[in-house]
Formats: C-alpha cells, structure tokens, sequence
C-alpha cells in the first residue's frame, strides 16, 4: 500500500494536506479490502466511492483556483485530466462492484495509487515549478 512521504510534498500548504487526505481515502480502501470480517462489503464500497467523487473534487477545485491565481498556462489542459478522473469515478458500474467487491475495490485503491503517482508526483509539479518561477521573477522586478 502507498503511504504519504516527504516525496509527495509540493511546497504548498493546503494542497499537501489535501493530497494527505487522498492517502486517507486509499488507505481506507485497503483496511476495507483486508477486512475479512465484512462478508458484504459492497455499502462501504459506495461510501468510498462517494467519498472519493466528493474530495477529489473538492480538491481539484482548490487546485485549480492556486493555478488561476499564479496565471499558470496549462490550467486548462490540467483541468481536462482533473474532470476525466470524476468522469472516471462516476462511470464505476456499482453492479459490477456488487458482483465482485473485493476485485473492484483493487482496481480502485490501484486508481488512485497511479493517480497519486502520475498526477501529483508529475503533473502538480508543473504547476509549483511554474509558481516558483512567477514568484521569482515578480520578486526580480520589485528590485
């Protein structure tokens, strides 16, 4: 299971805690996942999946107002992969996650590990890089 380390940090204080709590979320789904004493685990499932559709898109929208206030150029494009993951997460078929509990919650606690690795690892460091580089110079141009 992925757990949070410094390596995950982007330097950004209420986007760090909020990619804390996507950990959260995963780390749920595992504790769900190794559960044996649930025989039917499918209402928690829900619960994470709404929990997950909830938060990350509470985050994405914090996300996205850091970009517009940096002026960063690829929030549009940046935008587009943040609404292909809800679009994901709400094209989850709940009858097939009834048929199989255990598989679906694999494949969604491995979503959002590939996530957590492609998305704030690669992607989110644009956007802090791009930061970083605007604070920079509008400090250059105060002198």
């Amino acid at each position: 299971m992925i757990k949070w380390s410094n390596k995950y940090l982007l330097g950004i204080d209420i986007i760090d805690e909020q990619h804390k709590e996507l950990f959260c979320i995963a780390g749920d789904a595992y504790d769900l996942l190794k559960n044996e004493f649930y025989i039917d685990k499918y209402d928690k499932v829900v619960k994470l999946i709404e929990e997950l559709k909830r938060y990350a898109t509470f985050h994405f929208e914090t996300e996205e107002k850091y970009m517009m206030e940096i002026g960063y150029k690829k929030l549009f494009s940046h935008k587009m992969v943040h609404n292909d993951f809800i679009k994901q997460v709400n094209e989850i078929d709940l009858e097939k996650v009834d048929e199989n509990q255990e598989e679906y919650l694999a494949s969604i606690i491995q979503f959002i590990v590939d996530w957590i690795e492609q998305h704030i690892l690669r992607m989110d460091r644009e956007y802090v890089s791009n930061s970083q580089f605007t604070m920079h110079n509008s400090q250059s141009k105060e002198k």
